[in-house]
């Protein structure tokens, strides 16, 4: 009987098979600086998010968040 080739071993056939056509995943570097439009938007995302959720410290000093109450 016959060895069934694995479900991973087909993907990564598969894979192999579509990176030569259309070749590898391109890649930037990470220690670029944001743009100014990415910092707005950060910014403006982190505004919205903080609207949305509340911090909550222990006496022990511990601290968790919350969903902030309509």
């Amino acid at each position: 009987m016959a060895d069934k080739e694995s479900f991973t071993s087909k993907f990564m056939r598969t894979t192999g098979k579509v990176r030569l056509i259309f070749g590898p995943a391109q890649t930037s570097s990470l220690d670029h600086p944001m743009t100014d439009e990415n910092q707005q938007l950060l910014k403006d995302q982190q505004a919205q998010e903080k609207a949305l959720w509340e911090t909550v410290t222990r006496p022990d000093g511990s601290s968790y968040i919350v969903s902030r109450k309509p």
